[in-house]
């Protein structure tokens, strides 16, 4: 049972529900825990966090240049194993011009008539037709930075979640990478349809910001997380055979990278058995030049048959949003095993220029990328640990654990094992190093 809303979940139905025993049992949990609250118990309780929330609100004041300041940042409650939702959501907060998109959009009111006000139990009968991702994530984005010191519960965002995303439904760990591809995905296919009346798409449009020339179209037209964190590959293979040449263009959001098998091993930056991995080799093995093996043999159509062949990726086009995805979760025989290797990468002037199909058509500020945010996953497997993300706002870098929010400095960052990296394409002329 949710203590907040007293919604009882069945896990057997894998969703919320409204039934009772015969004995009316959930309505009397119900009823004592609302008592509990009206009790000297819960008074007391209220008194220590009162006390406990003036404490946080102390250790969240800093001093810039001589004067003391808040942090403005707020974390979000922990559900039950949500830090992989917290993490992304963190993150996508800190993208500046994807933030600020969202939180510009009209607000919507789903619920009115005899329903309004009133606290609703969530269930699988109410469909899917009353809610939208859209809106929840706006209302979420708008809570993150509104300086409140008390944790922030994004309960809302996450039964919708469920309704439109069966796959994160119940209260396992979840993979953040996946999240954020359907969290992506589905606000892409939901601003297509437009919403309340109002074509996102054309709300899109009238945005100068974001210029015709940068957009990348998904699945039809362009929105708003196809003109922020799109891109297009060019896919390469030729046939070892008869060398016919065979290309294609692939949209991405995002770019997955091997960590090359030579640094498995190699855990920390400070461990002696060999170089460190660096973001650059894991591009450079996603970019490099591969032999398919026997079980991707391509279908040649000069020769007419699966031959041996060869593939190579180019970015054909970068995106604003530059978001690299370390695969460290591998499947063995009966385990999703994962690599915990470090990898170094930069804060500023991650240069892409040398992976792009027509590099003299880019401009030398236009491959230059500083880093946004980063997801970290502690722990050894997918299906268990802990995620938390590191962002950096207005020139400071903060780490977000869930409710905590702490300020932390770029050493700390560069420490991090990183498991998904969100760089923003360099707007300004600045003089940095270059990866």
């Amino acid at each position: 049972m949710d203590c907040s809303s007293y919604s009882t979940y069945c896990y057997r139905c894998d969703d919320f529900v409204v039934n009772d025993t015969k004995l009316g049992l959930v309505q009397k949990v119900r009823e004592h825990l609302q008592n509990l609250e009206n009790s000297a118990f819960t008074a007391d309780r209220h008194r220590k966090r009162k006390l406990l929330e003036n404490s946080s609100l102390n250790s969240k004041l800093l001093k810039v240049n001589g004067s003391t300041t808040a942090i403005c940042a707020t974390g979000l409650r922990n559900l039950g194993n949500t830090c992989f939702m917290n993490a992304i959501l963190q993150s996508l907060s800190n993208i500046e011009q994807f933030c600020c998109y969202f939180k510009e959009l009209p607000a919507v009111e789903l619920r009115n008539g005899k329903t309004a006000g009133r606290r609703t139990y969530h269930t699988r009968s109410q469909g899917d037709n009353n809610v939208s991702l859209v809106e929840e994530f706006r209302k979420t984005l708008c809570a993150l930075w509104q300086g409140s010191q008390t944790a922030f519960s994004p309960e809302s965002l996450f039964y919708v979640v469920w309704k439109i995303m069966p796959n994160f439904r119940g209260y396992q760990q979840q993979d953040a990478h996946e999240f954020m591809r359907y969290l992506l995905d589905h606000l892409h296919l939901e601003l297509q349809g437009g919403f309340n009346g109002v074509s996102r798409s054309a709300i899109l449009q009238e945005n100068s910001a974001l210029s015709a020339s940068n957009k990348c179209c998904i699945n039809g037209a362009s929105t708003v997380v196809t003109a922020i964190f799109g891109g297009i590959l060019q896919n390469e293979v030729n046939c070892l055979i008869c060398g016919t040449e065979s290309r294609k263009f692939d949209p991405f959001l995002d770019l997955s990278l091997d960590i090359p098998s030579q640094f498995r091993n190699k855990r920390s930056k400070n461990q002696e058995n060999g170089p460190v991995c660096s973001l650059r080799d894991c591009l450079r093995s996603f970019t490099d030049l591969e032999e398919l093996d026997e079980t991707e043999l391509y279908m040649c159509h000069k020769c007419k048959k699966k031959q041996k062949s060869t593939k190579k990726f180019w970015i054909q086009k970068l995106p604003k949003v530059l978001c690299l995805h370390l695969k460290r979760f591998h499947w063995t025989a009966y385990l999703r095993n994962k690599v915990d290797t470090y990898v170094e990468f930069p804060l500023r002037g991650l240069d892409m220029k040398c992976y792009l199909l027509e590099p003299e058509n880019s401009g030398p500020e236009n491959c230059l990328y500083d880093l946004a945010a980063v997801v970290v996953h502690h722990g050894s497997g997918v299906g268990s640990g802990h995620y938390t993300a590191f962002a950096t706002h207005e020139g400071r870098w903060f780490h977000f654990n869930d409710s905590t929010v702490t300020l932390t400095d770029e050493e700390t960052v560069l420490k991090a094992k990183a498991y998904i990296l969100f760089y923003v394409e360099r707007q300004a002329k600045a003089g940095s190093d270059k990866l």
